[in-house]
């Protein structure tokens, strides 16, 4: 299998002469607003995939996970949309996953909603949607992807969790994680009062839980994006903090470039 990092959460994923993407972002500039951390925003999106995906798999409908014009483009005829099932509740409750369905709904494209622990066969992949906990409370999965004797799992922007020891005996150990790192404390006006607490993997426990996944390699995802002050507050340093926390670990941190790819 190989897993080429697009920027910020997205990630596609080849094995046998297919492909598949999961939170694929195109336009970043047209998803998100706030003050980059050093420079715009860096997504890739391969060429070679345009109108020749199989399917797009979103760990959660926000809508720098799930950009329903990147997809469009990137779909084969007939590929399809894998997304959480939704939890229900009124439009407060779901005011940051409205947009992200609604773009999905007008582009028209192929969804299959999945509810925990089921597994689907996408061409020559097996993938799986994990247990993952959104920080605003918003349904969201980690996608476990197997194919030709590999494993691969995406954990989205998942908060730390439970679910790592069920995850690793249902579908791991895996070869690769690829997880976010960058734990950034949020306040939005639906979800108050504020936690203090990261609401994504940072990077301490981004390399634990690389460790309970059993990963071979750990791939960070989700830094350098972007930082709003007093509603998404990051930290400097992301990558290098994660790297240190790594470098005791038994696995291996790879950090990639956008575009850039690794063979597992």
């Amino acid at each position: 299998m190989r897993i080429r990092w697009l920027g910020w959460a997205g990630v596609e994923l080849e094995a046998q002469g297919e492909s598949l993407v999961i939170d694929l972002l195109g336009r970043p500039e047209g998803v998100l607003e706030g003050t980059p951390l050093s420079a715009p925003m860096p997504t890739v999106t391969p060429p070679h995939t345009q109108g020749q995906v199989l399917a797009g798999l979103c760990t959660h409908l926000h809508r720098d996970h799930t950009d329903a014009a990147a997809l469009a483009r990137a779909l084969r005829p007939g590929g399809t949309v894998l997304h959480p099932r939704p939890y229900g509740g009124d439009d407060h409750e779901n005011l940051w996953t409205l947009q992200a369905d609604g773009e999905l709904t007008r582009w028209d494209l192929p969804r299959r909603a999945m509810g925990l622990w089921e597994t689907a066969t996408v061409g020559p992949f097996t993938v799986a949607a994990v247990p993952a906990v959104d920080a605003l409370g918003d349904p969201q999965v980690s996608w476990a992807v197997a194919a030709g004797g590999k494993r691969v799992i995406h954990l989205g922007d998942s908060m730390f969790h439970g679910y790592w020891w069920r995850a690793a005996h249902r579908f791991g150990p895996f070869d690769a994680v690829l997880t976010p790192i960058n734990g950034p404390t949020v306040c939005f006006p639906h979800c108050q009062p504020a936690s203090p607490y990261p609401a994504s993997l940072d990077a301490e426990h981004a390399a634990v839980a690389a460790r309970l996944l059993g990963a071979g390699i750990a791939v960070p995802i989700h830094y350098d994006g972007f930082h709003i002050t007093g509603f998404y507050d990051t930290r400097p340093d992301e990558l290098s903090r994660f790297l240190d926390a790594a470098a005791t670990e038994a696995y291996e941190a790879l950090a990639l470039e956008p575009g850039e790819a690794v063979s597992i």
